[in-house]
């Protein structure tokens, strides 16, 4: 895997050079939803999965399952109805995603224009993760890769000020005030 590089230094002249242990065939997946509950702090739900069987033909994305299991996850944190905004994967509008929408009237779903990726806070939560835990590492193994994702998605979501800033850089309005600390 080569490491991301958000700084680094050389001789004066030179261009500095990364060297890394061959590149890995393993594969990873973090599918990831930004969510806002008026009157209440925003919150990051997301789900990794390491792909192991991706060289034999497997899947080498998240299954429209695995999106459903998401989805009811953040719906039981949330206790309430949920407003989907969703960019156009594929597997977002496959018809069994659609049908298991239609099923449920807690969900309402609304996708974003092709390449918008400035619309979709999920993106910003991407950047911030290349630019701070892959940042300048190489990791030793998939495991560390893999805790040092977890890691800094769970320090993404106990700060809701992060989450809430890639929410209002969409353009969406917060509408009502956010709950002050006592």
């Amino acid at each position: 895997m080569t490491p991301p590089t958000s700084r680094t230094w050389s001789r004066r002249g030179t261009t500095p050079v990364f060297r890394v242990r061959g590149r890995s065939q393993r594969r990873f997946s973090i599918a990831a939803l930004c969510c806002y509950k008026p009157g209440e702090r925003s919150r990051l739900v997301y789900r990794p999965k390491r792909h192991t069987d991706h060289k034999s033909g497997g899947r080498k994305s998240f299954a429209w399952t695995e999106y459903r299991d998401l989805l009811i996850a953040a719906h039981q944190q949330l206790g309430g109805p949920n407003v989907l905004i969703w960019d156009n994967l594929n597997f977002h509008k496959d018809r069994r995603m659609r049908a298991f929408i239609d099923a449920h009237d807690w969900l309402t779903v609304y996708h974003l224009p092709p390449y918008a990726p400035d619309l979709n806070p999920v993106e910003g939560i991407w950047s911030v993760l290349r630019r701070t835990s892959q940042a300048n590492t190489a990791f030793t193994d998939p495991d560390h890769l893999i805790r040092r994702l977890r890691h800094s998605l769970r320090q993404i979501q106990y700060r809701s000020d992060i989450i809430d800033g890639y929410l209002i850089a969409t353009g969406l309005t917060l509408t009502t005030p956010r709950p002050q600390p006592q």
